[in-house]
């Protein structure tokens, strides 16, 4: 009888331990690994001024104020322009109404694209400072720090508009025209990096739920990292992981999970998965964490801007780290 349970609980742990290594994929280098962290140049404040201005200036930002979606996508357009960036507008139409995706080109002209996004609209009138202004504000420093780079791949950042319902899911998404832009063009994707929701992090115990119990098993209970997102059999969210928790102090985990497992797609990286294009989101996980979600509560004051930038910073260094020739400089000056 004892080898028997002593047989069940191997078992049972063999199978913890595989469920484990799919689902989170554990990299080399955790957050910790001090000696590899360099300074941080993402500029907080400059994120905390694009998020109140999104927030607090341009609301409501819903799919029902289409001359304010056009002020923020002015706003995006400029900022990317003022940093040297070759700047356009993908313009549609929806119920009679235009809408833009605003996109930014850094790097030489051709070759596999590394895609950074982040939608700028929010539901109803909603300040959506976390969702997402947070977001636009990470993709506008990034520009910024491309600008001043000169990265040797092609790299595309997009704000996105209409992620948000009535049109979430559909094909009026601003993330399923522009994915759908891609395949049409025939474009490689080398990956897509989302940025969805990355500015609140809380200390509170037991702040940090999961879709589902197993995974309490696996990842912390407090919501003060941030997490990436991917599909069940791909490495992209792990070779991000690994770079991101080598170079910033916020800690950074992944998960690979399957679409049908709430929160996994809900956001514009599922449009790229829908053509077989490699993306992953990076998010503080939402509604899992920020109990503000999709309320007048989500206000710019709640957010952390050190923790934003030190996220920022890392999928900065992510993209130069894979970006050629200059991946040895880099990696030096991260290491300095």
């Amino acid at each position: 009888m004892l080898s028997v349970v002593l047989i069940s609980a191997l078992v049972l742990a063999a199978l913890l331990l595989c469920l484990w290594l799919l689902v989170a994929r554990p990299a080399v280098y955790f957050a910790g690994a001090q000696s590899q962290r360099g300074p941080n140049i993402v500029d907080p404040a400059m994120l905390e001024k694009h998020v109140r201005v999104l927030s607090e200036q341009m609301i409501p930002r819903s799919h029902a104020h289409p001359q304010m979606l056009s002020r923020v996508a002015a706003y995006i357009a400029s900022r990317l322009e003022s940093y040297g960036a070759t700047v356009s507008e993908q313009v549609y139409h929806v119920a009679g109404h235009t809408y833009k995706n605003v996109i930014a080109e850094f790097g030489p002209a051709d070759g596999p694209l590394l895609v950074v996004g982040a939608h700028y609209d929010a539901v109803g009138s909603t300040p959506g400072a976390d969702d997402n202004a947070s977001g636009i504000a990470g993709l506008l420093e990034t520009g910024r720090l491309l600008a001043s780079s000169d990265p040797d791949r092609r790299v595309v950042l997009v704000a996105f508009t209409l992620e948000e319902m009535p049109y979430f899911g559909g094909r009026k998404m601003g993330s399923a025209v522009f994915a759908q832009s891609l395949v049409d063009a025939g474009d490689e994707v080398s990956l897509m990096i989302n940025y969805e929701m990355i500015g609140y992090f809380t200390e509170q115990p037991r702040s940090q739920s999961y879709p589902s119990l197993l995974l309490h098993l696996i990842y912390p209970s407090r919501g003060d990292f941030i997490a990436v997102v991917d599909q069940v059999f791909s490495r992209q969210a792990a070779h991000l992981k690994r770079w991101m928790s080598r170079a910033t102090e916020v800690p950074v985990y992944s998960i690979n999970a399957p679409a049908w497992l709430p929160g996994v797609d809900f956001s514009d990286h599922r449009n790229f998965w829908a053509h077989d294009y490699p993306a992953v989101m990076v998010t503080d996980t939402a509604f899992y964490r920020n109990r503000a979600y999709h309320t007048a509560e989500d206000t710019a004051d709640r957010l952390d801007y050190q923790r934003m930038a030190q996220v920022v910073y890392g999928v900065y260094s992510y993209i130069m780290n894979h970006s050629g020739p200059d991946k040895a400089a880099v990696a030096a000056t991260i290491n300095d």
